[in-house]
């Protein structure tokens, strides 16, 4: 984050594999510890059911062929019917299944645990408000506050920023996928290909479009940026493995 939010104290948990920075504006100093333990809870929770890295976990135990798909809970079934939604609406790019068949939803469950943390926190609170998970942001706030601004890394060079793009109504929302930090780790259907793309990052509306299409173009490469630009109301940063940037016309009129 960057501008006079920077001043503001970040109360942090770890979690999902990551760390979850929470920032309160206004006047909200004396509600800062029960907001994290919102906070907090609301991610347990999603970890706890959906992450494969847990053996305990409700996705684990599908996985593993314990109890089947039909007979998971609604919530499970509701996630995986909202994961394979978006893979129809970016033909098949987006994916919740691993090449080995087993069924993935990290690809919308982290955004959707930010999703409702600030649901809640809006809730709570008037002021504004930033959650950061790992380097996927939403911000509260609506027309007439002031913006926030995100810092984007460049991901050669991970001390080093490539640009700071002002965030706020109506594109609340940014997230950054690519290889810098966890390798190769994005499915793709470009014949075993690696994607084009160093890094991604997408500015929406909302949390789960922006996480769903960083990670569908790093898969589907330029002619999916094409597309998904067309057809969806973002803003996007990508960096080409030979470092050159590529940016959409509304991040271009902010630098």
């Amino acid at each position: 984050m960057g501008g006079d939010y920077e001043r503001m104290p970040a109360r942090t948990c770890a979690t999902m594999g990551t760390v979850v920075s929470l920032r309160l504006g206004g006047s909200a100093a004396d509600v800062d510890s029960a907001a994290v333990e919102v906070v907090e809870s609301v991610f347990r929770r999603w970890d706890e059911q959906f992450s494969l890295y847990r053996e305990d976990s409700e996705l684990s135990r599908i996985a593993r062929g314990d109890i089947r798909l039909t007979e998971a809970s609604q919530s499970l079934r509701s996630c995986y019917a909202l994961a394979l939604d978006w893979r129809e609406r970016t033909r098949g790019v987006f994916t919740p299944h691993r090449a080995d068949g087993v069924i993935d939803l990290s690809g919308v469950v982290k955004a959707l645990a930010i999703a409702e943390a600030g649901t809640v926190l809006t809730a709570r609170s008037p002021a504004n408000w930033s959650i950061n998970a790992g380097g996927d942001v939403l911000v509260g706030g609506n027309a007439g506050h002031p913006e926030w601004v995100v810092a984007i890394v460049d991901p050669g060079n991970r001390s080093e920023v490539i640009a700071n793009v002002p965030l706020g109504y109506p594109l609340r929302a940014v997230a950054t996928s690519g290889s810098a930090e966890r390798g190769e780790h994005i499915w793709t259907p470009r014949d075993g290909e690696p994607s084009p793309f160093r890094q991604v990052s997408v500015f929406a509306a909302d949390i789960v479009t922006a996480d769903v299409l960083a990670t569908a173009i790093v898969a589907g490469g330029e002619s999916t940026l094409s597309e998904m630009t067309e057809r969806f109301a973002i803003d996007v940063l990508a960096v080409l493995r030979d470092g050159q940037l590529l940016a959409t016309p509304g991040l271009r009129r902010t630098a």
